[in-house]
């Protein structure tokens, strides 16, 4: 069983910062590429940010220069350091990861989707 918990979020004034945690738990043999989505009201859920097994990152425009994720695979934990934070950030940010996992017949891969943190910019 794995779990993906995510934690960080919170209230800030604009251009603040916070930093987001994704933490994985559970019997789990490798984080793979893992992705941060954020969903505000009424919109659609959007990949904010992302980054592979290798330390290689991507970002969505609007973030560019403002957000950085990062990964301690130590620790099974990614990162979003948010910056300069706008009232358009705010929004439900979650966490999405590919993890290995070994089962009986051998390894598996699969996506997992944590649960979720509040994150408010006030103007």
């Amino acid at each position: 069983q794995v779990q993906l918990v995510e934690s960080g979020g919170g209230l800030v004034q604009a251009g603040g910062s916070l930093r987001l945690s994704c933490a994985a738990s559970g019997r789990l043999f490798r984080i793979n590429a893992v992705d941060w989505y954020r969903q505000a009201p009424g919109k659609l859920r959007e990949l904010v940010a992302a980054i592979t097994s290798g330390g290689s990152t991507n970002y969505e425009d609007s973030v560019k220069g403002r957000f950085t994720i990062s990964r301690d695979n130590a620790k099974n934990t990614v990162y979003l350091q948010m910056n300069s934070l706008k009232p358009e950030d705010t929004a439900v940010y979650y966490c999405n990861a590919d993890i290995t996992t070994a089962q009986a017949m051998g390894y598996m891969s699969r996506r997992y989707w944590g649960q979720g943190t509040q994150v408010t910019v006030s103007s």
